[in-house]
């Protein structure tokens, strides 16, 4: 039964029944009323459509956000997994190269030592034949000498025998 059927309605009338102006008055404030009642339970529904619209965008927004949480999660684990695994290669890269060049300082040093015990060895074959020629040198100056005061004898006697006997 809607509104305008309430404000239709007829009564039959009999004696000494009710005042026809008071119920039909009664009538139209129920019907009023009734009306008032059906925009409120429409305004209600319509209220409450948009009401759960809402609340299931809000459910779509919130499940993609959760899924985005979750998605974001595992790559942040993921990078968090890869950040280590680069950090272990990039300190075992470190540590071979340092081990790299702690044996190039050391062969490099080895390299020096012989170098130094070569030229240790260098320097006494080069003093040994200096000496050695050095004394050759001497040993011919004494030869020179020896024959120059030889030879200065000779040229004593030759003088000698030169010079008129007087």
């Amino acid at each position: 039964m809607d509104v305008q059927d309430i404000r239709d309605k007829e009564f039959p009338r009999r004696f000494r029944g009710f005042d026809a102006v008071e119920v039909e008055t009664f009538v139209n404030k129920l019907a009023e009323y009734i009306d008032g009642l059906h925009r409120e339970v429409d305004d209600t529904s319509r209220k409450l459509r948009e009401t759960s619209e809402e609340l299931k965008e809000y459910r779509v927004r919130e499940q993609t956000l959760e899924a985005n949480l979750a998605q974001t999660r595992q790559l942040a684990e993921e990078m968090k997994a890869n950040s280590e695994k680069e950090a272990k290669f990039i300190v075992a890269e470190a540590e071979l190269q340092a081990e790299k060049i702690l044996n190039q300082a050391h062969n490099r040093l080895a390299q020096i030592h012989d170098d130094i015990s070569e030229l240790k060895r260098q320097r006494a074959q080069f003093e040994v034949r200096l000496r050695s020629l050095v004394e050759a040198h001497l040993k011919l100056l004494e030869v020179e000498t020896d024959r120059d005061r030889d030879l200065a004898e000779l040229e004593d006697k030759i003088k000698i025998l030169r010079s008129p006997t007087s």
